[in-house]
């Protein structure tokens, strides 16, 4: 799945889920090289529900979400879509 990003500097993350809504990857397009790749690794073989509640509700200095934020937004998504 694609997800278009709102607020942040990545354009859009691209999640792929399996069945047993492990995440097998993400990429994000856009953002912050470094931190974006971090967090794409961290949760790569993670359940998305795990990574969610880890993720969720980050802000990035006065923005009111952040990359990770919008990952968890994705991965919402992608679960309603399962």
């Amino acid at each position: 799945m694609v997800y278009e990003t709102s607020g942040t500097c990545s354009r859009a993350i691209v999640v792929d889920l399996d069945s047993d809504h492990i995440i097998r990857n993400v990429e994000f397009i856009g953002g912050c090289s470094g931190n974006t790749q971090g967090v794409a690794i961290l949760v790569k073989g993670m359940k998305a529900e795990d990574a969610i509640q880890r993720i969720e509700g980050i802000h990035c200095g006065e923005k009111s979400t952040s990359c990770p934020d919008q990952l968890a937004k994705a991965l919402r998504l992608a679960l309603e879509d399962m």
